[in-house]
């Protein structure tokens, strides 16, 4: 490690702890120590300023630009499509991000939540550059860290990577939402993918007092950290911590191709009681997702107007929402009446008093996730 990468540590750190991410020393010294770039090796995409859709262009080691923006506090595409790194690319791509480096702070954020001790045994769900990982094993050691990754080729990049500055986690190529059931119980299992529904399996692999830290998302992407305990009945529960935190969701609970959309003018139509910009609104549509957690919102131009089309494509349901003469009309259709249930849970909410999403309860049982809101 040179000087300069020495310098880009410790203002990282610097920063980290400015900003209230960075809140212990013993993870002060991790930031300090593992070097985030040694997971970058291979590149990264950034974004093409002003293009759409959003075109990506790879940055690599001889860029002069790379080292330093290793160091950003800012996430970096490493991987699209599925398989396409930056290596692969001479130019432009219009594909979709689909693994990552995340952003130094959020990443250090959560491990201060964490609330680990020296002698914890982690679980990682979401391996993807090892950055992470390596901080893990900094504060831990190798022998305390298990890490899953669902993508090979990811895993094995960050296993060399980490390899080359000195760890040996024990690492598993698999499906992260079954944990690591052989090695449980764990004292802390983290995500650093987004999940719809949390895995009761992650509960069953952590001992009675050990912590979950995961993203709860909903495939209208909004999403917050969720911090549970696992009690001796078997139940984990907690709150969302706030802060709008966002990652890719595990790829299998990833929505469904929306393949042939149903007839959008045959349906039963009344005036709506809300008008569909209230899910731009980060709250709002965290609540909206918990009446139709299997909906997709999408926007179509029709007719001569432009349509949002709410649609469960597993149910067959659907609501069509679009403006007539400045008034909102929904149009729904299928076996059960989407925004009816949207426009319900919001009005509830806000009959509650709209209580912020940092006071929202969450429980995971054998029987399913249920996500709560107190009355202000």
């Amino acid at each position: 490690m040179t000087d300069d990468d020495k310098a880009l540590r410790l203002a990282l750190a610097d920063r980290l702890a400015a900003y209230g991410y960075l809140r212990t020393a013993p993870w002060r010294a991790a930031v300090e120590e593992v070097p985030r770039h040694a997971f970058l090796r291979g590149g990264f995409f950034e974004r093409v300023a002003d293009s759409a859709p959003t075109a990506w262009r790879p940055v690599m080691p001889d860029n002069p630009r790379w080292l330093p923006r290793c160091y950003d506090d800012d996430s970096l595409i490493t991987q699209i499509a599925g398989t396409i790194v930056p290596r692969d690319i001479h130019g432009q791509i219009l594909r979709a991000p689909t693994s990552s480096s995340t952003m130094p702070g959020l990443v250090v954020r959560m491990l201060e939540d964490l609330q680990v001790a020296a002698d914890h045994r982690v679980l990682e769900i979401g391996t993807g550059t090892g950055y992470s990982t390596g901080l893990l094993c900094h504060r831990l050691g190798d022998g305390q860290v298990t890490s899953v990754e669902v993508d090979e080729d990811v895993a094995g990049r960050a296993r060399v990577a980490l390899s080359e500055i000195g760890y040996f986690p024990h690492a598993i190529v698999g499906d992260g939402l079954t944990g690591d059931p052989d090695a449980a119980p764990y004292d802390r299992l983290i995500a650093t993918c987004g999940v719809v529904d949390l895995p009761y399996t992650w509960v069953e692999q952590i001992r009675p007092g050990g912590i979950i830290l995961t993203t709860l998302c909903g495939w209208l992407y909004s999403s917050e950290l969720a911090r549970l305990t696992v009690g001796e009945d078997g139940t984990a529960r907690g709150r969302l911590l706030g802060g709008q935190i966002s990652f890719m969701l595990a790829r299998p609970q990833l929505p469904p191709p929306l393949g042939m959309l149903p007839d959008l003018d045959n349906g039963d139509q009344r005036p709506a009681a809300m008008a569909v910009n209230a899910l731009d609104d980060w709250n709002t549509r965290f609540v909206a997702q918990l009446a139709a957690p299997a909906a997709q919102l999408i926007q179509l131009d029709r007719n001569g107007r432009t349509e949002h089309v709410l649609i469960d494509v597993s149910a067959g349901s659907w609501a069509s929402l679009a403006q007539d003469k400045g008034a909102w009309i929904v149009r729904q259709g299928g076996p059960a009446r989407l925004w009816d249930a949207v426009e319900e849970h919001i009005t509830r909410w806000r009959a509650d008093g709209a209580p912020g999403l940092e006071r929202f309860e969450v429980a995971v049982c054998p029987e399913g996730q249920n996500v709560t809101w107190p009355k202000v």
